[in-house]
C-alpha cells in the first residue's frame, strides 16, 4: 500500500491551520496542530473523496479551477498543496510548470483545466464503490 504525504493549508476566518494528511485508497489519517476542525476534516469525512490541487501563488488558473469545483463541494474533500513549500520539492519538480494538476483519491485525474465531465464520472465512480462496501 502506498501512502502520500501532502501538507495543506485550510483558512478558517483568516487564520490557517496546518493539516497532514497520510492517503491511501481505505485510509486516511491526519496529525493536525490541536485543531477540532482537522479532526472533523480527516476522520467526519473519512468516505469521501479527496481532490488533491497542486498549486502556488499566484495562480488565475487555480482560482478558475476552484470555481468551477464550487458546485460539487459537498461530495468531496479539497486538499491544496503548495509545491512551492520546501516539504514539496517533488511535486514542484514534477508539475511546475503544469499547475493546476489534480489528483483523485491520490491518482492523477487532469491538469492546467478542469475537466468537468472527467471530474464527475470519476467522482460518481468512487461514491458508487464507497456506497457498495458500506
Amino acid at each position: 500500500m502506498t501512502r502520500q504525504l501532502a501538507a495543506f493549508r485550510p483558512t478558517v476566518e483568516g487564520t490557517e491551520m496546518m493539516v497532514l494528511c497520510f492517503l491511501s485508497r481505505t485510509l486516511q489519517l491526519a496529525r493536525h496542530s490541536s485543531s477540532p476542525l482537522g479532526r472533523q476534516l480527516c476522520s467526519a469525512s473519512a468516505n469521501k473523496p479527496v481532490l488533491t490541487l497542486f498549486t502556488k501563488k499566484p495562480c488565475p488558473l487555480c482560482d478558475e479551477a476552484r470555481e468551477e469545483l464550487e458546485p460539487y463541494k459537498r461530495r468531496f474533500i479539497l486538499q491544496e498543496v503548495d509545491i512551492t513549500l520546501p516539504e514539496n520539492s517533488v511535486w514542484y519538480d514534477k508539475y511546475k510548470y503544469d499547475i493546476p494538476v489534480f489528483h483523485l483519491n491520490g491518482k492523477f485525474l487532469m491538469k492546467h483545466r478542469v475537466d468537468i465531465q472527467k471530474f464527475e464520472d470519476q467522482l460518481m465512480k468512487l461514491e458508487l464503490q464507497n456506497d457498495g462496501n458500506q
